[in-house]
């Protein structure tokens, strides 16, 4: 029987390559790396224009706060310190490195040299902080961090290796082409946290991954394959871990909360390479697909490598450029700029066609037809959200609990009206969130200043 969840939908997965093998891409003659690739405070650079690094070696700092360090993805000369402005606007630095092509490894990489065994927790979470891993899914929360604030809660580790995304087949091919890191990361989160047993989840469409990852784990009690019915959106933590145990995870809550915790495969593998190789994360597997791109890939890229770089590296385009989308089209971002690059969290790299985007020309109209909630996988409103978030009735969508909403776009990929449902709400929790923040402050300036109060 396979796991799953209340809500959803099935769409077309469009997992045009998933037998395509993971390739590594030619180094780029340059590459352009965001000082912030995570959750958290900026890095602050450690190298100045002019300055020659080393493949691996660490050029920014988290002086303080939350945060992952960041590491050089090629070897060459720091040529410019730039603010570019990322996909949602906010201004970032980057440190910019022509590429000598040399491949020069940082001194500074070596392998632990202790036996799991011999490792203590504390040892394991600093290997993962110097290594810059965050989280690969999409969300790059610092890893170190996730593991301190769940020590002592969690009783199962899960793997999430759902990819129900469509178009996205990176983690499919991580498993198929290299499923030992994945296992050997697990198996180093399962020491740290203390724990016997763990999950790892695929969903029932990559049944050639669940059989080699069930050949790998043959006679293992530690290490269980949990199969996943095929529906979107199975990738969320909340519908991963109802799924699995069956526990609601509350709005505000963490999953440690609900005694899991869940990793992403690529994450795990991270985690192995910088246990056994000393390597930090400086590069990843990326998908590229789209109706757009004449040979649709997977890369293993170097982190700051542009968009065009990639496009070129997958013979150009074949029609006219409509749409560039990093993640997948259904929770992924529109991209303004063909010189964006691939960071952390950049799963895939999509190049749509005016043709590709389906736009409906008539204006939106609910119909009351109620596909929304039968959708929705937060078993919320989106009906009511939307009609009370195109109004600006902020008070209303508080009441029907619109904070809870994950954003996952099931909606609006349901509404036969083309109601830009998911539209609303994201512009109704932004406001929500931004009165907030002001409440907040002017308190605490009350309190700092009571005579102002």
């Amino acid at each position: 029987m396979a796991f799953t969840f209340h809500g959803g939908i099935h769409i077309d997965e469009h997992k045009t390559t998933r037998r395509c093998l993971v390739e590594t891409m030619p180094p780029p003659k340059s590459v352009s790396i965001p000082l912030s690739q995570h959750i958290g405070a900026h890095a602050v650079p450690v190298v100045k224009v002019g300055d020659t690094v080393d493949k691996g070696q660490v050029i920014g700092v988290i002086e303080k706060g939350l945060g992952c360090p960041v590491h050089a993805s090629v070897s060459g000369k720091v040529t410019a310190i730039t603010e570019k402005n990322a996909a949602n606007g906010m201004k970032i630095r980057n440190i910019v490195i022509a590429n000598d092509g040399e491949e020069r490894l940082s001194p500074d990489i070596k392998p632990w040299g202790k036996s799991l065994a011999d490792t203590t927790t504390e040892e394991i979470i600093e290997i993962i902080r110097a290594a810059g891993i965050s989280g690969m899914g999409g969300a790059t929360f610092p890893t170190y961090a996730k593991i301190q604030s769940a020590l002592g809660k969690v009783e199962r580790i899960i793997v999430n290796c759902a990819e129900c995304e469509p178009y996205i087949t990176a983690n499919h091919r991580l498993l198929l082409e290299n499923p030992e890191a994945v296992i050997n990361g697990l198996k180093i989160l399962m020491k740290a946290f203390g724990l016997r047993e763990s999950e790892i989840a695929v969903e029932d469409n990559k049944l050639d991954a669940i059989n080699k990852l069930e050949n790998r784990l043959v006679g293992s009690k530690m290490i269980h394959v949990r199969v996943l019915k095929t529906k979107y959106p199975q990738g969320d933590e909340r519908q991963l871990i109802y799924a699995l145990t069956g526990r609601e995870l509350p709005v505000g809550k963490l999953p440690a909360d609900v005694g899991c915790c869940v990793f992403n495969a690529e994450t795990c593998a991270a985690i192995f390479n910088a246990f056994a190789e000393g390597m930090p994360l400086i590069e990843r597997i990326v998908t590229v697909d789209g109706d757009c791109i004449k040979r649709p890939r997977n890369l293993l890229v170097p982190l700051g490598t542009s968009f065009t770089d990639i496009m070129h590296c997958c013979g150009g385009l074949i029609r006219s450029l409509k749409k560039i989308v990093s993640g997948g089209p259904m929770m992924g971002v529109s991209q303004w700029d063909k010189d964006g690059v691939v960071t952390k969290g950049t799963s895939a790299i999509l190049f749509f066609s005016e043709k590709a985007e389906n736009r409906y020309e008539q204006p939106p109209t609910c119909i009351r037809c109620g596909r929304c909630v039968r959708a929705c996988p937060m078993r919320l409103m989106p009906n009511y959200l939307a009609t009370f978030a195109s109004q600006g009735k902020l008070e209303q969508c508080e009441e029907f609990d619109v904070i809870a909403c994950v954003e996952c776009g099931s909606c609006s990929y349901s509404c036969p009206g083309h109601v830009p449902i998911v539209q609303y709400i994201r512009a109704a929790k932004g406001q929500i969130n931004d009165r907030k923040r002001a409440q907040a402050a002017a308190l605490a300036n009350s309190q700092v200043n009571p005579e102002k109060g």
